[in-house]
């Protein structure tokens, strides 16, 4: 009873913190999908352990066919394409993502049209049918140790790309337990396969680790990663409209007390949709971006955005966006598509509003002017 309901209450933990991240705009991006895609397929796993510790597949027979699909040749592409959309466009655009579902496809379409036999009794496999089953379910064994094995294992390589310790050093032990969990239920599944041994203990230990997964991704992704270490701001966003401003933490003047302005670090709930505005909307790109319309953008104070830019970056608003322009302005050089662009061009496309404006902010960050820095990186 105990241990269903730790199971029950992780399933649940899963799909809700995954309907979070896919519905909030705070949360949502093109890496944090995948892992809310890894949150939804390791219920489904557990659910169908659930399932069939109460019996429900001999109730409901129809349910086999949930419980016949291999989810778990989900989970190291979700947490691989997870590591992947969080480093840059170059080292991305290499991966042909798509290969990494032909294990989950094959699979799938083979276990359904296997069990229409003996769930629905539509055909009978006989003779020759028998050994063609075989031949095909060898593939679907070499597609196992292929899928489990060498995604989280390739993951590795490309952790090295991300730039953020913090991020790297949660991504790692995430990539480590659940390459742990999966390496573990792959030599379970081929013991009980191969030499016909009882593996539901072990099953049932692997299940338990999967429920402290979910919960310790639910405490480090919301509190933690990269998102708030304010929790009374991350329960309020949770439970009411993002665009809500929280009174406490609005602060528009500089009267605030210095012990709080130190309180203030990267990982504030607002900074980081900031950031996710910048680098997933590239909001920079608006000429006519200033505080009042991120403030609006952010549900707070105008003051505040200041204030959060300041203490954690020790530059102004205005130097914090024109980073992202000039930023914008180097990969533009960089790439063979705008060779033709001016870099006067270049630089109002990324939302200078001016030659001086974008020479002299380009030179601030860069320490040379756009011809300099071209004629560099040639």
């Amino acid at each position: 009873m105990i241990y269903t309901t730790l199971l029950n209450i992780a399933i649940f933990q899963g799909i809700v913190l995954g309907v979070v991240i896919l519905k909030s705009s705070l949360f949502n991006s093109n890496s944090n999908k995948y892992l809310a895609y890894l949150l939804f397929a390791l219920s489904i796993v557990l659910l169908n352990y659930v399932f069939e510790l109460e019996g429900a597949f001999t109730s409901y027979p129809l349910l086999r066919f949930l419980d016949c699909i291999e989810w778990i040749f989900l989970l190291p592409v979700f947490i691989f394409l997870f590591i992947i959309n969080r480093i840059d466009d170059t080292v991305r655009n290499r991966q042909r993502t798509y290969l990494y579902y032909i294990p989950f496809v094959y699979s799938s379409t083979f276990v359904i049209l296997y069990h229409l036999n003996d769930i629905l009794g539509i055909y009978k496999i006989t003779g020759s049918g028998i050994f063609i089953i075989n031949i095909l379910t060898l593939i679907q064994l070499l597609f196992a140790f292929i899928i489990i094995l060498f995604p989280p294992f390739y993951s590795y390589f490309m952790i090295r790309h991300l730039k953020d310790p913090q991020e790297k050093k949660w991504v790692i032990t995430l990539l480590t337990t659940l390459y742990l969990l999966l390496s573990t239920w792959l030599i379970t599944y081929m013991t009980g396969f191969f030499f016909g041994i009882d593996i539901s203990s072990t099953m049932s230990g692997l299940a338990l680790s999967a429920t402290f997964i979910m919960h310790w991704t639910a405490y480090i992704g919301i509190y933690k990663y990269k998102l708030a270490k304010n929790k009374e701001a991350v329960y309020h966003f949770l439970n009411n409209d993002p665009t809500i401003s929280y009174p406490h933490l609005q602060t528009a003047d500089n009267s605030t007390p210095q012990e709080y302005k130190e309180s203030i670090t990267a990982d504030n709930l607002y900074f980081q949709k900031l950031e996710l505005l910048c680098k997933e909307q590239h909001i920079y790109t608006d000429s006519t971006l200033n505080r009042e319309k991120v403030a609006e953008k952010l549900g707070i104070s105008a003051g505040y955005v200041s204030q959060i830019v300041n203490t954690i970056t020790g530059d102004n608003f205005a130097h914090y966006i024109n980073q992202y322009r000039v930023e914008a302005v180097k990969e533009m050089i960089s790439d063979p598509e705008y060779e033709n662009y001016t870099l006067l061009t270049m630089g109002l496309e990324s939302g200078f509003t001016s030659k001086t404006t974008f020479y002299n902010a380009f030179k601030k960050v860069t320490g040379q002017t756009p011809n300099e820095y071209k004629n560099s990186s040639k």
